[in-house]
């Protein structure tokens, strides 16, 4: 079984060392991230695998915070009439008393350097080019390891990459990469390994099978968010009720279907941060005009419809018996008094019995209660919106996601996807109903297709 390679994180205090580990593993637990210098004092490691064999190890080290003193020490250890090499005086420094006493951190970082086969040199590439940096480079150089820059924090606004990767050059390092550890860009981390690559040829085939089971892991998560969304809309497209056909039951019932699908979204919300490994509170609706801070509760507000630029109300209202039109709309759910006498003489025998039920609960009197296409389209909206932004997420991200008006047309504009429709005459597919029958081959049919037509 091959060695997992072993690289240290080092780099100046919080510049997001720490950080880069959380979105690396994917474990919004690692270590703790603060705006306060100093976070971490300790070597803290994690080791990433493919099926159950160890590839890479990462140890995160505590910030070097007075490297251009540590320069000047390290220059006065050579003894007359000698020259040792970089790894040579760092190996004298750690014996000494100074590396237990005044450069106890850093001898941390430079022991767990000489321990790795290399280092990502972390960079916050807002911070201007000082001294105190160059000074670190060439510290850390001394240990004869491989440094490989990353720069941090380069989708933020006022960054000085250009001067970093002009004063990286002067010192001889040309390889870097750009990865921001809150919004890293999507092949940010094949950017990483391929560079690791280039420094570390001998362990290229585990680098690249590390690349490879990311990747697959990523469209993995992708197409199972994708299914949670379209169970999600077909629970509510099939979802119905029946009601007496007077003012204080069906209001009531509208208040339940209301409560059964903002929880059934909030669930949905629930299932894909934790398929993404995030916490629930990353996602607070910061955006839409939510109450209580939970997705759900004004999902059948006008304001929320409006703002996401769906029409209330328009097309039929689909789950009614064929034929079948809005005769009233409140809230987002639609009410069908419909043609019953149209539907039986369009679909004859085969109808009657397929909506026998229903028919005979318009006959006595009863209405039939289902989720208007605005509230679905929202809900598609919403949740899509969700799904690219965790993809999108570093797992060292502190500020709750915030979406913004989606700007794509088809899910406000086009007619819903077909298994939508289908659904509408089949309550049996739904987990809101009673009597549900969720793992009919033709629900599961009808929602691989739908998270297709999600891509």
């Amino acid at each position: 079984m091959t060695e997992p390679l072993k690289l240290a994180v080092v780099g100046h205090t919080n510049v997001g060392k720490t950080s880069l580990l959380r979105t690396l593993t994917r474990d919004i637990g690692f270590g703790e991230v603060s705006h306060r210098p100093s976070t971490t004092r300790h070597v803290e490691g994690a080791r990433l695998s493919v099926d159950g064999e160890a590839l890479l190890e990462l140890y995160d080290t505590p910030g070097l915070e007075d490297a251009i003193a540590l320069l000047e020490h390290l220059e006065r250890l050579d003894r007359p009439g000698e020259r040792l090499d970089g790894p040579a005086r760092i190996a004298r420094f750690l014996d000494g008393a100074e590396a237990r006493q005044r450069f106890e951190q850093e001898a941390k970082v430079l022991r767990q350097l000489l321990g790795s086969a290399a280092g990502l040199y972390v960079i916050d590439a807002r911070e201007p080019v000082l001294a105190k940096y160059r000074d670190e480079l060439e510290v850390l150089a001394a240990c004869g390891r491989p440094l490989l820059p990353v720069l941090n924090f380069v989708a933020r606004a006022g960054t000085r990459e250009n001067a970093w990767r002009a004063a990286l050059g002067r010192l001889g390092l040309h390889a870097m990469v750009r990865f921001d550890t809150v919004a890293p860009p999507q092949d940010g981390e094949r950017r990483l390994y391929e560079s690791l690559a280039l420094l570390l040829e001998p362990a290229r085939p585990q680098l690249e099978r590390l690349i490879q089971s990311h990747e697959a892991q990523a469209a993995t998560r992708l197409e199972g968010g994708r299914r949670l969304i379209a169970e999600l809309l077909l629970d509510v497209a099939a979802c119905r009720r029946s009601v007496e056909a007077r003012a204080e039951p069906e209001q009531e019932a509208v208040r339940e279907l209301h409560e059964a699908v903002r929880q059934r979204e909030q669930r949905c919300v629930e299932a894909l941060l934790r398929l993404y490994a995030f916490r629930p509170e990353d996602a607070a609706a910061a955006d839409l005009p939510l109450a209580g801070g939970r997705w759900g509760d004004d999902l059948f507000n006008p304001e929320t419809l409006k703002q996401l630029g769906v029409k209330i109300g328009g097309g039929l209202a689909a789950g009614a018996a064929a034929g079948a039109g809005v005769d009233l709309l409140v809230g987002g759910l639609t009410l069908g008094a419909a043609a019953l006498l149209g539907a039986l003489a369009g679909g004859g025998a085969q109808t009657a019995r397929h909506y026998g039920n229903r028919i005979l609960g318009k006959l006595r009197g009863e209405r039939e209660l289902s989720v208007d296409d605005a509230v679905l389209r929202l809900l598609a909206l919403r949740q899509r919106q969700l799904l690219a932004a965790l993809a999108a997420r570093g797992h060292a991200a502190q500020q709750a996601i915030r979406l913004d008006t989606p700007q794509e047309r088809s899910w406000r504009e086009d007619r819903l996807p077909e298994p939508l429709h289908k659904a509408r005459a089949h309550p049996e597919w739904s987990s809101l109903n009673p009597g549900r029958r969720r793992e009919q081959p033709e629900r599961q049919e009808q929602i691989r297709a739908l998270a297709a037509e999600l891509g």
